[in-house]
């Protein structure tokens, strides 16, 4: 009895000083850590842990020092072994905390709260992917190390071994879609496909990248809704990617009007209309007929903005505003359907061969950029150059 005595009074004395050690340690990091972004997460992160594992270690060699071997041997040997499986469960807890730290830390160099932030977001997604898989090894390794502390479990490791490939054959077919999405995820992470807050359009929806794991990823759709895919969806098929080079997007408005509209003076309100916006970032405002066919013509409005949100409501902006132009300013340009009765050289103004009154053409340089996509700008120029190419030069061709 004065032996158990003792080492419960040793156990709770260990503990206690442990548990003061502790807590003058974390007042002094986070005293520390006024200065330092590091001690301010051990502060946060990393206390508890290392509390419960410098608490639990204490009490094992508290134990373990201040009873014989001869006195209770088999109390003493199931209360180490108790100890042991503690000390080795909050060491795991206390280097998957440590590593979070030092995730965070190096998280907090790259700012995804900027306009320019695509690297940010790439390194965040790496950095995340890499997290989860390192605190997933952690678990199965603490695992491992806990059942090879029973005798029974390293009795039976040679049969393992020796049926490992049947099992290995019986594992691999089981987990193979999870093993794909695992490899889908990694490649995901690394070879900058998709990354966090990037704007994608998948199974004809138009979202967000939420959550990327290994395993799935969230994309927030524009009604709040979540599209949950597998990763091995983003290896296996097609999907838009709005923001993987910049941000910035195009979007197009398109109108049927009848044959007598004013392309012109449409232009000329469209740009107008986008000058006078906050949405637009100023880079592409083009009108263009692109396809008269079936009594009506198809105008075609491109905008830019500077992100997709902001594009979606410049491109709802610009068709509510068009309609009501054309409603109220050129109401002969509303889509109808014509049927003409009697002799086609009448009097009427849509029955004259010739026009009723001259129209000036515009020559060739005085072409408005906004009739031009590819060329005409600046940013013109370079979309033409990206989707044809340069052009050769005369000694090439020869």
């Amino acid at each position: 009895m004065r032996s158990y005595l003792t080492t419960i009074v040793a156990a709770l004395a260990a503990a206690a000083i442990a548990f003061f050690l502790a807590t003058v340690a974390h007042r002094l990091t986070r005293r520390l850590g006024r200065r330092s972004l590091l001690m301010t997460e051990l502060a946060e992160h990393a206390h508890r842990p290392f509390q419960v594992a410098a608490t639990v270690l204490a009490v094992q060699f508290a134990v373990r020092f201040s009873t014989g071997y001869a006195v209770g041997a088999q109390w003493r040997q199931v209360a180490l072994h108790a100890l042991v499986l503690g000390v080795i469960t909050t060491v795991a807890w206390l280097v998957a905390s440590l590593l979070v730290v030092v995730e965070d830390v190096a998280l907090a160099r790259f700012r995804v709260d900027v306009p320019d932030n695509r690297h940010a977001r790439r390194v965040r997604t790496q950095v995340v992917m890499l997290r989860r898989l390192t605190i997933a090894v952690i678990v199965v390794l603490t695992v491992g190390v806990m059942l090879m502390t029973f005798p029974s479990v390293r009795g039976v490791g040679a049969g393992v071994l020796t049926s490992a490939g049947v099992v290995g054959v019986v594992a691999a077919l089981a987990a193979q879609s999870l093993l794909g999405n695992v490899l889908a995820g990694l490649q995901l992470a690394f070879s900058d496909a998709v990354r966090l807050d990037d704007v994608v359009v998948v199974e004809g929806e138009w979202g967000r990248v939420e959550e990327l794991t290994l395993s799935y990823v969230v994309v927030q759709i524009w009604d709040d809704r979540r599209l949950i895919l597998p990763t091995s969806y983003f290896t296996s098929k097609p999907f838009q990617n709005w923001t993987r080079t910049e941000a910035a997007v195009l979007g197009t408005a398109e109108f049927d009007v009848d044959w007598s509209v004013d392309v012109q003076a449409m232009r000329e309100e469209l740009r107008r209309l986008v000058e006078g916006s906050e949405l637009w970032d100023g880079r592409v405002c083009v009108l263009q007929v692109t396809d008269a066919t079936g009594g009506l013509i198809k105008v075609r409005a491109l905008v830019s903005a500077g992100d997709a949100g902001s594009l979606w409501d410049l491109r709802c902006l610009v068709r509510e505003h068009l309609v009501g132009w054309v409603r109220d300013h050129r109401p002969t340009a509303l889509p109808r359907m014509r049927a003409e009765v009697g002799d086609a050289a009448g009097a009427l103004p849509w029955q004259s061969v010739t026009p009723r009154r001259p129209v000036r053409r515009l020559p060739e340089a005085e072409v408005p950029d906004d009739a031009r996509l590819f060329g005409g700008s600046e940013d013109g120029d370079a979309r033409s150059e990206a989707f044809v190419g340069p052009e050769e030069p005369a000694e090439a061709r020869r």
